[in-house]
């Protein structure tokens, strides 16, 4: 599976830097010099990194063989992407990477399917489970141990303790 961990914005100057949007917690490690990350929304199917620096919340990249405005011009809106098997697994037990909880089947205490896992939204309060529900709704379930006791990756769920009223709206 690929995770994307950057969008190209637009070039920055005529030497083919481009400002990249960074969609990853490990930006040091994902765009380190000497990287090769796949590409995704057009331009060559994979790019190396060969300079990187910090600019304005954002990284200035410079990509191995484009060196020009009209190059960088070219990879304006390129999602740029690893593959989920080259992604270490987080150290912490109570750690996950989104790609590793979407997919799971949700089910209560009980062993009740609510739903599945469709996505992780990163809230200011808490992260947030998006789930299909079996009715075709979505429901939102804050990602924290007392309403989450369990993910059991290797069982492929995870289990929700859901308070009164949490998917009746």
């Amino acid at each position: 599976m690929l995770l994307t961990v950057g969008q190209i914005v637009r070039p920055h100057g005529v030497r083919g830097e481009v400002v990249v949007d960074v969609r990853t917690d490990e930006p040091e490690a994902r765009f380190a010099v000497g990287n090769t990350l796949t590409t995704e929304n057009g331009g060559p199917p994979s790019l190396t990194v060969e300079s990187v620096r910090p600019h304005q919340g954002r990284l200035l990249v410079l990509f191995d063989g484009v060196h020009d405005r009209d190059l960088a011009e070219r990879l304006r809106g390129v999602r740029l992407c690893v593959d989920s098997e080259q992604v270490p697994a987080p150290e912490d037990p109570d750690e996950f990477h989104d790609h590793q909880l979407i997919g799971l089947t949700a089910v209560t205490p009980a062993g009740e399917v609510v739903g599945e896992v469709t996505a992780i939204d990163h809230a200011p309060a808490s992260d947030l489970l998006v789930l299909r529900r079996p009715d075709g709704r979505n429901g939102l379930v804050p990602f924290v141990k007392a309403i989450v006791p369990e993910v059991d990756l290797a069982a492929g769920r995870v289990v929700v303790d859901p308070p009164p009223g949490l998917f009746d709206i």
